[in-house]
């Protein structure tokens, strides 16, 4: 075989792994998943799905409500933002627009947890932490450089004179975006809310310490926090690592059609 098909086999299952044993596992008893954890789920049973969903403490469903009201929340007003200030830094001729796009791409370098100690102390001096807000308002703020990068990069290959037209038409600026430009942007758009979505979906330090126990929990915290100190329900957590990922699955395949449209669409004219 030659090395580079060996090598992309070694990757695909390198990746495969991991899914191979949630999957699994998922639907494997507690003794049998200590005893073999690679070994196939025969029989099959859906006891762990079913405790999950019947936890007392209700976690897998307190947590979903608030990683799709934190995701949404997130991912809408990043969108309008990113796409906004994108469009305002291409078609604006100054030092002011190169400035700001260089502030953003910087932005970009900076890793989330350099930013958990000052983000906590504006967060509880505006007290907001503990807060749903909090974290939504962290999110916006930081991914709005990665927005702004995408969407800056498919607005170059809109033609401007589809706005100069609209223009001398009488539409401003404000109205010639909104009625123009940003219906043009919906593979960028889906490609936004795909990466963004599932980035803040699957976060776990950020909303670990901004939420803080009294805050509540997402998904992700509440599979770390259905592990208890001198307790391993093993089947229970892959039953909520299960039930954590489809909600995000879904919205992929939602949004697949225009995702690689959205990230190629500024790579050949700008």
């Amino acid at each position: 075989m030659k090395p580079r098909p060996l090598i992309a086999l070694i990757l695909a299952a390198a990746f495969f792994l991991p899914l191979y044993l949630v999957l699994a596992n998922v639907f494997k008893s507690g003794p049998e998943i200590t005893a073999s954890p690679a070994s196939l789920p025969l029989p099959p049973t859906l006891d762990n799905l079913v405790q999950a969903l019947d936890r007392p403490d209700r976690l897998f469903w307190n947590g979903l409500i608030n990683s799709v009201t934190v995701t949404l929340l997130s991912i809408v007003v990043l969108t309008i933002v990113s796409a906004m200030l994108g469009h305002y830094i291409c078609r604006t001729r100054g030092r002011f627009a190169r400035i700001a796009l260089l502030v953003l791409l910087a932005g970009l370098m900076i890793p989330p947890q350099v930013l958990l100690v000052p983000v906590t102390q504006v967060l509880n001096a505006t007290h907001l932490m503990g807060t749903i807000s909090g974290l939504v308002l962290f999110n916006v703020g930081y991914y709005v450089p990665f927005g702004v990068f995408v969407f800056s990069g498919f607005i170059r290959s809109i033609p401007i004179e589809l706005e100069e037209a609209a223009a001398m038409d009488g539409s401003g600026r404000f109205g010639t975006f909104w009625r123009v430009v940003f219906p043009l942007l919906r593979p960028a758009t889906a490609s936004v809310l795909i990466f963004l979505g599932v980035w803040i979906w699957n976060d776990f330090l950020n909303p670990l310490i901004i939420l803080g126990p009294a805050g509540g929990t997402t998904v992700t915290v509440g599979v770390y926090r259905s592990l208890g100190q001198f307790q391993r329900d093993f089947g229970g957590m892959f039953g909520l690592m299960f039930l954590a990922t489809l909600p995000i699955l879904v919205f992929y395949l939602l949004l697949q059609k225009h995702f690689v449209k959205g990230l190629t669409g500024g790579a050949v004219k700008g």
